[in-house]
């Protein structure tokens, strides 16, 4: 590990820029996922509905994933990024009008009309962050740079959700879209802001064969393709997060302030870890680390299921968020630095929908095992899991295994 620089990435004005915008527009969208929740269960009272709006957004940011990394490496990797903001904008305006009744016909058509373009707006966002990231920092900086980013996304994860539900509960509805609205534009014109040089438009070339590329070349690379798998399958089968409702009414007896604490344990652990890293970025036996720090989350989860004391669990919860922090960056890291500036957009896009389907996939995993094997037993089968898909990436990806991050330099 390095101390920190005179080229720390918080010095530059650039990264600066790129980190503001990531700020706003995951608060933005986290407000918008909070507020849709309570505005459609307002208006049909049926839990049925609010998984449907997942299924709303997931749809079409499956169906158009890959080509917003072909339309990022082909175009532009900005302006995707602010049209994607200006969306999502939009959409808040028109929930807000929604809120207010001045829209004609059937409101819950109109809010899942409207998490659908969330959807397809958020499938330009990565794309568009991952490619500007890797044109303004030098490659000896996205360590650090990569653990601040992973911090800062974090906190809206933890921020955005709660101020959608103050300004729900002490404005309306309302006023939570126009926050919501405002953040997004905001996004839109630092975005614009930002001093960037594109290189050069890549070749033009048929879409499909594009995005082919793009595929073969994740499946072909062991390191990239490794790392995305092993978080993936970490993230579907550790899926503790989605039983802690559950764990609150059957093991821990807390009201509904201990599910918020237990919530926002693990995105705490990655801000710590986040910022630690981005000082004090790894290099040595980085493929060892993301191994060992994903076993450790395995182990986080099993211990977890067996606590019985809520604080001991939320400290638990708080270390399992560390090592998924761990993972992240490195992930995050391997990826900016093994990936050719060309294919970018078209490579994380692909990281998109690994990492985008885990949750959703997680969540609903956990569900059927808790259905089948009980609750506590369903998060300890997860945490074996976990710890069986290190064991055999660690088998089968040898250069994963023995990476040192200077080596992708």
């Amino acid at each position: 590990m390095h101390p920190v620089s005179s080229t720390f990435p918080l010095r530059d004005r650039s990264f600066l820029l790129l980190l503001a915008f990531r700020i706003q527009i995951v608060l933005a969208y986290q407000i918008i996922a909070v507020v849709v929740g309570w505005h459609i269960y307002e208006l049909t009272h049926d839990p049925l509905a609010l998984g449907l709006i997942g299924l709303a957004e997931v749809i079409p940011y499956f169906c158009s994933a890959l080509f917003a990394g072909y339309a990022v490496d082909h175009y532009s990797r900005r302006m995707f990024g602010v049209l994607a903001s200006l969306v999502t904008s939009l959409n808040a305006l028109a929930l807000m009008a929604l809120a207010n009744g001045m829209l004609p016909g059937n409101p819950s058509l109109w809010i899942y009309g409207s998490i659908a373009f969330a959807g397809l707006a958020r499938a330009f966002i990565g794309p568009s962050y991952n490619s500007l990231f890797a044109l303004i920092l030098p490659r000896n900086q996205y360590a650090r740079a990569a653990g601040i980013g992973s911090s800062a996304f974090q906190l809206g994860l933890v921020v955005g959700p709660a101020l959608g539900g103050a300004l729900v509960g002490w404005a309306s509805m309302t006023a939570a879209y126009a926050v919501s609205a405002v953040l997004a534009l905001s996004a839109a014109i630092t975005l614009l802001l930002l001093r960037v040089v594109e290189p050069q438009r890549a070749k033009p070339s048929a879409v499909f064969s594009s995005i082919a590329e793009g595929l073969r070349f994740v499946f072909g690379n062991q390191i990239i393709l490794a790392a995305q798998a092993l978080d993936m399958f970490a993230v579907l089968f550790g899926g503790a997060v989605a039983m802690l409702l559950a764990f609150i009414k059957e093991i821990f007896y807390y009201g509904p302030e201990g599910l918020g604490i237990l919530r926002a344990a693990p995105a705490v652990g990655a801000i710590m870890i986040g910022m630690f890293l981005a000082r004090y970025p790894l290099n040595r036996h980085a493929g060892r680390t993301l191994l060992v720090a994903v076993a450790g989350f395995g182990i986080c989860i099993i211990s977890f299921a067996l606590s019985t004391n809520f604080w001991f669990a939320a400290l638990l919860l708080l270390l399992s968020g560390i090592c998924d922090g761990v993972s992240v960056v490195m992930r995050n890291t391997i990826m900016q630095l093994a990936t050719p500036d060309a294919m970018r957009g078209r490579v994380s896009a692909i990281n998109g929908i690994f990492i985008g389907s885990s949750n959703e996939l997680g969540a609903f995993e956990s569900g059927l095992a808790a259905r089948f094997l009980g609750l506590v037993p369903s998060v300890i089968f997860g945490g074996i899991m976990t710890l069986a898909v290190v064991a055999t990436t660690a088998q089968l990806a040898p250069k994963l295994r023995r990476l040192h991050l200077h080596q992708l330099h």
